[in-house]
């Protein structure tokens, strides 16, 4: 049973949905967190409909915190749970995404999947995973999980843009090209990279500049 994720939004600025940017926002966070960044993008992008659900699940470590699947070095939860967990919220995703679009009636190609940190490793698990391609993903700060089993289970493959800081002490930056060979080893072709120099863990204006202008061009907004 799929659970239902509480949607943060933010109306385009032309007041006709042409598009949609949906923010996956990262663990003990909540969407809030990064849909500030619509307020930043909208005049860029003005038929785009802003969206950031929050994730299904309290953190152990804070009450306020949301966390789309445990993450065992950090909460000391075991694999098998991370695993179930990933599994239960690519469900809950997938639910939402298809919501998002019979609401808003967009396509899959009117629609763009902006992650950070735990948000990106939802983001390159479950687009892949879906019968028709997104426009595009944006993957800030994050890693692609289960490399190995992607090339069995890819159903559709997107332009993806990777995006990380070089001094980022929470996710290591090795694991921009790590994600890049498996997605590569799962026949993707449009994978574009871009390296925020002496950014930690987060969004630093250069990489958001990249990622609006990846963005624009997959939604035929140039």
């Amino acid at each position: 049973m799929t659970r239902v994720l509480n949607s943060g939004q933010r109306m385009p600025d032309s007041g006709d949905v042409r598009a949609a940017v949906i923010f996956l926002h990262g663990y003990g966070a909540n969407g809030a967190d990064l849909l500030g960044i619509g307020d930043v993008l909208a005049e860029h992008m003005p038929d785009t409909l802003f969206l950031a659900p929050d994730a299904p699940e309290q953190t152990v470590m804070s009450p306020m915190g949301l966390q789309w699947f445990p993450i065992p070095w950090i909460d000391g939860s075991s694999e098998e749970d991370a695993a179930a967990g990933l599994r239960r919220a690519a469900e809950d995703l997938n639910a939402y995404l298809d919501g998002v679009m019979v609401d808003y009636d967009l396509l899959p190609e009117q629609v763009i999947l902006f992650g950070f940190s735990q948000g990106t490793m939802m983001s390159l698990h479950v687009a892949p995973r879906r019968e028709d391609p997104v426009a595009g993903v944006v993957a800030f700060s994050g890693r692609l999980l289960e490399p190995e089993l992607l090339p069995d289970e890819v159903q559709s493959r997107m332009p993806v843009l990777l995006v990380h800081g070089d001094a980022d002490d929470v996710v290591p930056v090795q694991s921009l090209p790590a994600a890049a060979e498996g997605l590569e080893k799962a026949g993707f072709t449009d994978i574009f990279a871009h390296i925020m120099k002496g950014t930690a863990h987060g969004i630093a204006p250069d990489g958001l500049q990249v990622a609006l202008a990846f963005m624009r061009k997959q939604l035929g907004m140039e």
